[in-house]
């Protein structure tokens, strides 16, 4: 008979699992916290279960995590993760370096899906094709890995908690995969468990509409990002799929309606790409559409993929487009690029080592 499995379970699921199992109540939370507090994925260092019960709970439940299969660390800090799952999927994770006064702390951009359905003509996820869901378990596996990871190669900080802002802009539509991500997200929330606020979880989407309508009506009080990218239906419809079925007056009708219910600031993340989105006119049809709104606007250079033929604007062209969106009385900012040397930044995920990448690594291991 197959096990339990017991991340991505809450505190509740848990509890039923472990009364099951004709255990005392009050052991859920204590595997609770060792799973989700102290990221412990094995039952052996469960140091405040008795011996016995160890054993008994790995003969009858399990705790499956993501396999580490490299990690890399960019010049400014970020980290990329290749992770693999228990089928032997693959997926991308990036954590992102904040230097603050209580020491470094990062966000981690997570993954919601092996692959990405969307097929957005710039992202190197979308151009390698979609494979299936993640569970709620694959994607707190993400955090809790991550963590783990980060905790053993940096120094002690204050209040022991590394990760503090998680963004679901990794490989995937999260929206596509909603249940799996709000169940991951009440988990991540939870007090009990790995403790992060609502405000600092991010859900991004190229679209969706019956998703964002959902996220509305949900309670929660996460930040919805939308990534815009064209202001015409005939330049979207061209770079983003989705858009042929979701057009920008739909979208932006859904958007209005999140604001309404939330009473929430959203993003409008904007990839500049040259000669396709990034003339002084598309600025300002670009800042009529947000200006109405309850909203801000996250400026993208584009970064570069081996599959993808799209350019970067050069500096005098993003700078204008900058300026145009300044003056219209927008609030924009330019996003700084983190992790492009190893290609962790934006879009450039695709959950498996290009090829000149394996073969470098390969020699490198060979050499070794």
């Amino acid at each position: 008979m197959d096990k339990t499995e017991l991340l991505g379970l809450s505190m509740e699921e848990i509890e039923r699992t472990i009364v099951n199992l004709g255990l005392p109540r009050f052991r859920a939370r204590q595997i609770y916290h060792w799973l989700y507090k102290h990221h412990v994925h094995s039952f052996y260092q469960m140091n405040n279960l008795p011996k016995d019960l160890r054993h008994f709970l790995n003969k009858n439940v399990s705790i499956t995590v993501p396999r580490v299969v490299k990690a890399r660390i960019s010049r400014d800090g970020t980290r990329k993760f290749l992770l693999e799952l228990a089928d032997k999927k693959r997926i991308e994770t990036v954590a992102i370096p904040q230097f603050r006064e209580d020491g470094k702390k990062y966000t981690i951009c997570v993954s919601s899906q092996v692959g990405c359905p969307v097929g957005c003509k710039f992202c190197a996820t979308g151009q390698s094709g979609f494979e299936r869901d993640l569970t709620a378990a694959e994607i707190i596996g993400q955090v809790v890995v991550v963590e783990r990871e980060i905790k053993q190669r940096e120094k002690p900080v204050p209040g022991n908690r590394y990760l503090t802002n998680v963004v679901f802009m990794g490989m995937g539509e999260p929206l596509l995969n909603l249940d799996a991500v709000l169940k991951a997200i009440r988990i991540i929330n939870d007090e009990q468990g790995i403790g992060i606020g609502q405000r600092h979880i991010t859900i991004s989407t190229a679209g969706f509409i019956p998703g964002i309508r959902v996220l509305a009506e949900s309670g929660l009080q996460v930040t919805l990002a939308v990534s815009l990218h064209a202001t015409t239906n005939e330049v979207r419809n061209r770079i983003i799929p989705m858009n042929r079925r979701y057009p920008l007056e739909s979208l932006i009708e859904s958007i209005s309606y999140y604001i309404e219910k939330t009473g929430r600031r959203v993003t409008f993340e904007y990839l500049l790409l040259d000669e396709v989105n990034s003339s002084v006119q598309d600025a300002y049809r670009l800042s009529s559409i947000v200006k109405p709104l309850l909203a801000n606007v996250n400026l993208i250079p584009y970064n570069q993929t081996d599959r993808v033929h799209y350019h970067r604007p050069d500096q005098d062209t993003i700078n204008s487009f900058l300026s145009c969106l300044t003056r219209e009385g927008v609030n924009v900012t330019l996003r700084e690029e983190m992790g492009g040397d190893i290609e962790a930044a934006c879009g450039q995920l695709k959950g498996r080592m290009s090829p000149a990448r394996a073969k470098q690594e390969i020699g490198s291991a060979n050499s070794k």
